[in-house]
C-alpha cells in the first residue's frame, strides 16, 4: 500500500514523463518538417519510450492500491533555431527528469518505502543512460561544427540508433 506522500510523488512523476513524451513529440514534429528524417525518427521512438515510462508507474501506482492520475499539461515548445539547440533542449529536459526521480526516491528513503526506492532504481539506471546518450550526441554535433556534411551524417546516425531501439524492443 502506498502512503498518500508517495502516491503524489508517484502521480507527480506520471506527468512528468507524460509530458516529456509531448515534448519529444513536438521535437520530432519539428525535425521531420525541417530536413531532419533521422532525427524525427529518433525523437518519435523517445516519445514512444517516455510514454512507457509514464505507463510502467500507472501499472505500478494502481498495483499498489493507489490511483494513477493524468494532470493537465502545458503545451510544449513547438519552434527551434536548430538541430544543437533540439538536443541541447534534450539534455537540459533529462536532466531536469533525472533530478524529478531523484526527488521521489529520496522521498521512499523518508517514507521507508523500500518496494518503491527499488522500483525507482530502474529509472535512475535509465536516466543515467538517457543523459549519456544525449551527451554523445552534443558531443558529435560540436565536432562537427555546424557543417552541413557533420550534421547530415549526425542525421544519419540518429535514424540508424531509432532503428536500432525498435529492434531491441520487438525482441
Amino acid at each position: 500500500m502506498l502512503t498518500e506522500k508517495i502516491e503524489n510523488a508517484l502521480n507527480h512523476q506520471i506527468g512528468v514523463e507524460e509530458h516529456s513524451s509531448r515534448i519529444y513529440l513536438a521535437m520530432a514534429i519539428w525535425c521531420e518538417t525541417h530536413g531532419y528524417p533521422g532525427a524525427a525518427n529518433f525523437l518519435y521512438a523517445q516519445s514512444d519510450e517516455e510514454r512507457m515510462h509514464m505507463l510502467k508507474l500507472v501499472h505500478y501506482v494502481n498495483d499498489r492500491g493507489g490511483v494513477a492520475r493524468l494532470g493537465s499539461l502545458e503545451a510544449p515548445v513547438l519552434s527551434y533555431g536548430s538541430l544543437l539547440e533540439v538536443f541541447q533542449a534534450v539534455l537540459k529536459h533529462e536532466q531536469y527528469v533525472s533530478s524529478e526521480i531523484n526527488k521521489v526516491y529520496g522521498l521512499t528513503l523518508e517514507e521507508r518505502d523500500y518496494t518503491t526506492g527499488q522500483f525507482m532504481q530502474w529509472y535512475i539506471a535509465e536516466q543515467i543512460e538517457e543523459e549519456s546518450t544525449m551527451r554523445g550526441i552534443l558531443d558529435k554535433m560540436e565536432l562537427a561544427g555546424g557543417e552541413r556534411g557533420g550534421i547530415f551524417h549526425i542525421d544519419k546516425e540518429l535514424d540508424a540508433m531509432a532503428a536500432a531501439s525498435g529492434a531491441a524492443e520487438a525482441e
